[in-house]
């Protein structure tokens, strides 16, 4: 099978949430499920706001499930986990 590369938009519950400690908790639960980060990066979204994308490459057999984007959602200091794409990696 080939792997597949998610990309993951995780908000946070409000200003006061560390990102760092909040993406490193993440990180943990995605390599828990099979996965490897491929990149981190915060972007803002508004009035200092900021959001954390994730890339990370999983096995294609293992697939997403609406369970693990579930999972993530229950981190404390996590408002909302949104697919923000799926594809196939090449080469």
């Amino acid at each position: 099978m080939t792997d597949v590369i998610i990309t993951l938009k995780i908000m946070p519950e409000d200003l006061e949430v560390n990102l760092e400690e909040l993406a490193n908790e993440v990180i943990k639960k995605i390599e828990s499920f099979g996965g490897k980060i491929k990149s981190k990066e915060f972007q803002p979204v508004a009035f200092g706001l900021n959001a954390i994308i994730l890339k990370f490459f999983i096995d294609e057999a293992k697939g997403w499930a609406e369970e693990q984007e579930e999972q993530l959602s229950s981190i404390t200091g996590v408002n909302s986990v949104n697919v923000e794409e799926v594809r196939r990696a090449v080469g």
